[in-house]
């Protein structure tokens, strides 16, 4: 891997739901009494960045399929598009239930990894910096889905959990079989991500009344594992 792509991790690399930081003052703190159960502010806080997951890696993903240049590229691509929209659909469903605002836009920071992908001509540096970029994040976020499931309380935030798992794991796998993956860097920018402040990993509170931005699913949404 290249050293503008190294560079690009050291200053982007943050995991792409969650994250190793936390903008909450006390996660645990129980923000709703709802139907499915009580509301934590991490509960809160991965619902609305489930969400903001989606409006970043949704439309790389259509890039992936537009300018990859290797079938498995793509093949990660159409799993991204696929697994954001059926994630994307079920958090449309459950947030009015919980009574949780979800974002039209993405963070500023996951905003720059459009940026940095979109740079990218068609080409070998296009690839690897996807490759490299997606698997930074969701192996980052991945054993922070896993502590919100075993902890939450809330039946609809442990489903969405559940999906979100298993939408993970599947594209942690489809951007290793690219074979792209540096994984020296790659486990290095898991394990000593930037200190960012709040205000580049927040995504903005959309305006009021504003329509809801819809993911569309895939005509065929096969090649993500779907749930919801």
């Amino acid at each position: 891997m290249g050293g503008a792509l190294a560079l690009t991790l050291a200053a982007l690399a943050y995991p792409a739901m969650l994250g190793v930081q936390t903008v909450s003052s006390s996660p645990s703190r129980i923000v709703a009494e709802t139907s499915a159960g009580p509301l934590t502010e991490a509960d809160r806080d991965f619902v609305v960045k489930v969400r903001a997951a989606g409006l970043w890696e949704y439309p790389v993903g259509q890039m992936a399929i537009a300018k990859g240049t290797s079938p498995a590229v793509v093949t990660a691509g159409q799993h991204l598009v696929a697994g954001h929209a059926a994630l994307d659909a079920t958090v449309r469903r459950i947030a009015p239930q919980l009574g949780v605002v979800i974002p039209n836009l993405p963070s500023p920071q996951q905003q720059g990894f459009i940026s940095t992908l979109n740079a990218d001509s068609r080409g070998k540096q296009f690839d690897t910096d996807f490759a490299n970029i997606l698997r930074v994040t969701h192996g980052s976020i991945f054993n922070t889905v896993a502590k919100i499931r075993s902890t939450t309380k809330n039946t609809l935030v442990r489903a969405l959990a559940d999906q979100a798992n298993t939408t993970v794991l599947d594209h942690i796998t489809v951007m290793e079989k690219t074979g792209l993956v540096n994984f020296d860097q790659v486990l290095f920018q898991e394990t000593t991500p930037p200190k960012l402040p709040a205000s580049d990993v927040t995504p903005p509170v959309p305006a009021p009344g504003s329509p809801t931005v819809v993911l569309t699913p895939p005509p065929d949404p096969s090649p993500s594992p779907t749930a919801g």
